[in-house]
C-alpha cells in the first residue's frame, strides 16, 4: 500500500460520524476512500446529510501525525501491515461479520503469508474465559489450547490476564499458531505483564487490532474487538466465566454468527463457574476434553495428540487417592473446614498440605485456602 492509499484509509477512518457501516456504504458507492474524499457534495448527500458533506470534506487533525506513526511502524519489519477491507491479507472469514473492521492493523510471523494471498486456509478456535480464573480453570485453558494447537488449529484470544494468556501460552506449547485480538494500538501491550508472552506470540502467530497507533486501553474497546475474536473462529470455547464476564459477549457474538459455543463446567460452588453453566443452559456444548470441541468440528487429532479427559484418569486413581486429596475433593475449601473433615493436627495437616503443594497436586489460594488441581 502506497502513501496516499493508506493516507486515504486512515483519514477515513478517523473522519468524525462516519462509523464501519457507513464507510462500507461509501466504499461500496464510490470504491476506494480516496474516490470517497474526491466524490462532489452533492453526490455525499445522497447518502447522508450535510454533516456528513461537511465531514468528508475537513481534514481531521490526527491524520497527519497518525500517518506519520504508522509509515514508521511498517518501516521496522515486513512482520507487519495494515490490512484494509476487502483486500488481500484481510481475513476472509471477517467478511461474513456483521460489523467488519474498516482496516486492522497486524504484527506477526502470519503476516507475510496473508499478504502473500495464503491465510484463507487458517483454522482457529477462540479460547476464552474469566481475567481472575481458578488454578484449575487456568490449567483447563492451557492443556485444552496445547491439545488443540496440536492438533492443527490456531488458537485466538485476548490476550487478557488469566484465561486468554494461558490459552495462548498453551497453543505456544503445543507447537502451533495463535492471535491475539487486542484492544489497543499495536506499538503497546496491555495488561505491560504480558509483554514477553506478546512477543512470542508475534514469531508464532500474529496479533490483531483495529485501534489506531497509540490507542490506549478504554473500557469500550475490549467488548467490541470480542466480535472479532468469534468471528475469526470456527468455534469459540469459554473455560471459565462469571455471569457478567466478557467472554459471555465473545459467546454470544459466535452464536449470532452461527458458529459453535463449547463451554467447560465447573463447580456449581465456583462463582466462575457460573457463566458456563448458564451457556450449557442456553445450548452450548459441554466439553470435557479437546477431543470433544475437535468431534464438533469434525477435525480428528494426530494419534497419540491427545490425553484422555481428566475425569477417567481420576476415577481409575480415586481409591488409590492419598486421603487429603479425598478429603479436599475438587473445590476451594478453607483450613478450617478441611481440619473439620480430615481430623488431623493442624502441624501435620500443613505439613501434608505443602507436600502436595510441593508436588502440584494442590494450590494454595488468596485469603487462605486450598484447591486440589486435577492435572488431565
Amino acid at each position: 500500500m502506497d502513501t496516499d492509499d493508506l493516507r486515504a484509509w486512515l483519514r477515513l477512518s478517523l473522519t468524525p460520524g462516519v462509523g464501519n457501516d457507513m464507510a462500507r456504504q461509501l466504499l461500496a458507492v464510490f470504491g476506494s476512500p480516496q474516490a470517497v474524499f474526491d466524490a462532489s457534495a452533492a453526490s455525499l448527500r445522497e447518502l447522508g446529510s450535510e454533516r456528513l458533506v461537511e465531514a468528508i470534506g475537513t481534514e481531521p487533525p490526527t491524520l497527519a501525525p497518525l500517518l506519520q506513526t504508522t509509515e514508521q511502524w511498517l518501516a521496522a519489519g515486513r512482520d507487519r501491515a495494515v490490512l484494509t477491507l476487502g483486500e488481500v491479507g484481510y481475513p476472509a472469514a471477517l467478511l461474513q461479520v456483521e460489523d467488519p473492521p474498516l482496516l486492522l492493523y497486524a504484527l506477526g510471523s502470519l503476516v507475510p503469508g496473508w499478504l502473500a494471498g495464503e491465510g484463507a486456509d487458517l483454522d482457529c478456535v477462540a479460547v476464552v474465559g474469566s481475567r481472575n480464573p481458578t488454578p484449575q480453570g487456568e490449567l483447563n485453558a492451557r492443556q485444552f489450547a496445547k491439545a488443540l494447537a496440536g492438533a492443527g488449529l490456531c488458537v485466538v484470544s485476548g490476550l487478557a490476564l488469566g484465561i486468554d494468556g494461558a490459552a495462548h501460552d498453551g497453543a505456544l506449547l503445543g507447537g502451533g499458531q495463535t492471535i491475539a485480538i487486542v484492544g489497543t494500538g499495536l506499538d503497546r501491550v496491555y495488561p505491560k505483564r504480558h509483554l514477553a508472552l506478546a512477543h512470542r506470540i508475534a514469531q508464532h502467530g500474529a496479533l490483531l487490532s483495529e485501534f489506531a497507533l497509540g490507542s490506549p486501553p478504554l473500557a469500550h474497546h475490549f467488548p467490541r474487538r470480542n466480535r472479532i475474536i468469534s468471528g475469526l473462529s470456527r468455534g469459540t470455547l469459554v473455560v471459565e466465566a462469571a455471569l457478567q464476564s466478557g467472554s459471555l459477549i465473545t459467546a454470544r457474538m459466535a452464536a449470532e454468527q452461527g458458529k459453535d459455543v463449547f463451554a467447560i463446567p465447573g463447580s456449581i460452588h465456583s462463582l466462575q463457574s457460573r457463566g458456563c453453566h448458564w451457556l450449557i443452559n442456553q445450548g452450548a456444548r459441554l466439553v470435557e476434553s479437546a477431543q470433544d470441541v475437535l468431534d464438533e468440528l469434525g477435525l480428528a487429532a494426530p494419534e497419540g495428540a491427545l490425553r484422555p479427559p481428566a475425569s477417567s484418569s481420576t476415577e481409575a486413581q480415586e481409591g488409590k487417592a492419598h486421603p487429603l486429596l479425598a478429603a479436599l475433593g475438587y473445590d476451594a475449601v478453607s483450613l478450617d473446614a478441611l481440619q473439620a473433615r480430615i481430623g488431623w493436627p493442624t502441624d501435620q495437616l500443613l505439613a501434608e498440605l505443602l507436600t502436595l503443594e510441593l508436588d502440584g497436586q494442590v494450590v494454595r489460594l488468596p485469603g487462605g485456602g486450598f484447591q486440589r488441581i486435577a492435572q488431565g
